[in-house]
């Protein structure tokens, strides 16, 4: 996995990064890191934190929180307690949890899977943004970062449920950020390409996976959204597709 990333320095800062067992969400959460943050990689998987970065851990200055659904408010709210009571602070609020199902016509789609998408991809970002938008607040500073997709921008056949889920994400960024930016929170989003990851490898072993993004470009994105460079910026979706 490649790890350089721009310099940026988040020393003293607390960053909650959900879905950190994950692709993008692990190489956000290792990029925090390196940048001196203390992380708190978030993860519903119990041991594939632990498996996957044994280095964010608490010796570290990391807290790791597994077991935990993002979906769910009171299991969310326990999260925001707990990283208060041990820090005291939050700086920042990464929003990597997601998922993609499609191929069939909307009128072929289960309801279940519409229902699926839309809690897995925007119910991942309004339940944690919720829980952790009256800390920000009550210090007057922070930042949100979450992830969208491109195909948030427009519909495409076969993709109705993914893509309504994905806007729904750009959507809510755009009023959170309406809301809060006078207040000293700024709120963004990214929309990755294709991701170079091993699902996709081997979902499209033909594709020219040279065009499609790595998670630590991405990363390198969401901290610069997270950095004072990005401090003139809110409600923004950013592209980062790679060469696709």
């Amino acid at each position: 996995m490649p790890t350089a990333h721009l310099t940026y320095d988040f020393r003293d800062h607390v960053v909650i990064v959900t879905g950190a067992g994950g692709n993008l969400g692990l190489a956000t959460a290792l990029a925090f890191a390196a940048a001196q943050a203390h992380v708190v990689p978030v993860d519903r998987a119990v041991e594939r934190l632990a498996t996957l970065a044994p280095e964010l851990n608490p010796a570290a200055g990391h807290l790791p929180v597994t077991g935990v659904d993002v979906t769910d408010p009171v299991a969310v709210q326990r999260l925001v307690e707990l990283v208060l009571a041990h820090f005291g602070r939050i700086d920042g609020l990464v929003n990597t949890v997601g998922g993609y199902r499609a191929g069939q016509p909307l009128h072929e789609t289960p309801v279940s899977t519409f229902d699926f998408l839309i809690n897995l991809n925007a119910r991942s970002v309004y339940v944690p943004c919720q829980a952790v938008i009256p800390a920000m607040l009550a210090r007057g500073r922070g930042f949100i970062v979450n992830v969208a997709a491109r195909a948030a921008l427009a519909g495409t056949a076969h993709h109705a449920a993914y893509a309504a889920s994905k806007a729904a994400v750009v959507r809510l960024t755009e009023s959170m950020a309406a809301e809060l930016k006078d207040r000293g929170i700024r709120v963004n989003c990214v929309l990755p390409g294709t991701i170079d990851t091993p699902q996709n490898r081997e979902a499209m072993p033909r594709a020219d996976r040279s065009r499609w993004v790595a998670p630590a470009a991405i990363a390198d994105v969401i901290l610069f959204l997270a950095s004072d460079g990005a401090r003139a910026v809110h409600g923004a979706a950013i592209p980062v597709y790679g060469l696709s």
